[in-house]
């Protein structure tokens, strides 16, 4: 029994290091994961993601470190580790209140272990116990020998491995898009927001009353007559298998998919099930630039394939798919014009019985 309380401190810290350690090796596979997480959080944009998701990863790594050695252990160190677990505290108190306390995954341990907010602040205010019991027991080096020194050498190292782990190419500032009115193109017909292009749907205009309010949450229901031709935000892409395709011509449905990704694969097969009842307008996907070898194995699984282009830039395909949306992504466009989007598994997932409707109803 002595023997174990003796040596308790020592386990606290291993156990203690090892989370941390286990936090940020989960947070850096993948790592654009992550850095979505913080763009969809509202702390970053895609520009500046790469860094902070860097720079944060290595904090773990250098707190996983730093925790096992003793210079400004009791002083520094513990102390910073607290007030960052009380931080993410605070902040998975806030996500459970507005979207419960047992929904979605916190991203503690990135896409390897998924946890809910609960069971993220149930960990961390373990861990901060561990940590005052900690604080009770260890103590700095004696004066003379504390080098602060130390600690920025663990952190700058553990910062270095990160960016040379994970290398990236800095991306060019955007201009903002120009927004221009809604475009009404016949007095008895649909009218296309022609420029909004990370809408959901397309609004209607009953035409009983001109002055009516336009419902811009509306899905199309009807159809008189071809949208003006516009370009939308996949019209940069223009190859797919070796093929020269304008996506902003005529009628087309653009998926976005990860090749290993299961859900991707189901909306697949849903789409190629729709294909053989259905008239569909041709299909083309844009894969994420991850496991790109997989996609012949996804094509397989699926029983047929589509036109394809991958897009390199991670922040790039998700600016595609939309704001805080998630994979799979579903487009119906229509001379570029986007009359419906799906994406992700919640709300606004894959409907393959609505999108049928919604293409039937443009034949008319």
């Amino acid at each position: 029994m002595a023997n174990i309380k003796k040596h308790l401190p020592l386990i606290v810290r291993i156990v203690i290091s090892a989370l941390f350690l286990l936090s940020a090796v989960a947070k850096s596979y993948p790592i654009w994961a992550f850095e979505k997480q913080l763009v969809d959080l509202g702390i970053v944009d895609w520009c500046s993601a790469p860094y902070f998701s860097r720079l944060i990863i290595a904090l773990e790594v250098a707190i996983a470190i730093g925790i096992l050695q003793n210079h400004f252990i009791k002083s520094f160190v513990i102390p910073v580790t607290v007030l960052l677990l009380a931080a993410f505290c605070i902040h998975l108190g806030i996500q459970m209140v507005e979207h419960g306390a047992m929904n979605g995954n916190c991203g503690c341990f990135g896409q390897l272990i998924p946890m809910t907010p609960l069971e993220a602040f149930i960990k961390n205010i373990i861990t901060i116990a561990l940590l005052v019991y900690l604080y009770k027991n260890v103590s700095d080096k004696p004066k003379g020998e504390n080098k602060f020194v130390m600690i920025l050498f663990i952190y700058f190292l553990s910062a270095f491995l990160m960016f040379f782990a994970f290398p990236f190419c800095p991306c060019a500032k955007e201009e903002k898009a120009v927004v221009t009115p809604l475009v009404q193109f016949s007095s008895d017909s649909i009218i296309y927001n022609s420029i909004d292009t990370n809408s959901k749907s397309i609004s209607t205009d009953t035409s009983k009353n001109k002055n009516q309010k336009i419902d811009t949450t509306k899905q199309v229901v009807d159809q008189v007559q071809a949208p003006p031709k516009v370009n939308s935000k996949f019209a940069v892409y223009t190859d797919f298998s070796g093929k020269k395709v304008n996506l902003d011509e005529g009628k087309k449905i653009v998926c976005l998919f990860v090749p290993g990704c299961d859900h991707c694969r189901e909306a697949a097969k849903e789409m190629v099930k729709l294909s053989k009842k259905h008239k569909l307008p041709p299909v083309f996907v844009l894969f994420m630039n991850e496991e790109v070898y997989k996609i012949p194995e996804f094509f397989t699984e699926v029983k047929s394939s589509f036109p394809y282009f991958v897009i390199d830039d991670i922040p790039t395909f998700f600016k595609l798919l939309g704001n805080k949306a998630t994979t799979p992504g579903i487009n119906y466009l229509w001379n570029g014009n986007i009359i419906k989007a799906y994406e992700g598994l919640e709300a606004n997932k894959f409907n393959a019985e609505e999108m049928v409707k919604i293409i039937e109803s443009n034949q008319k």
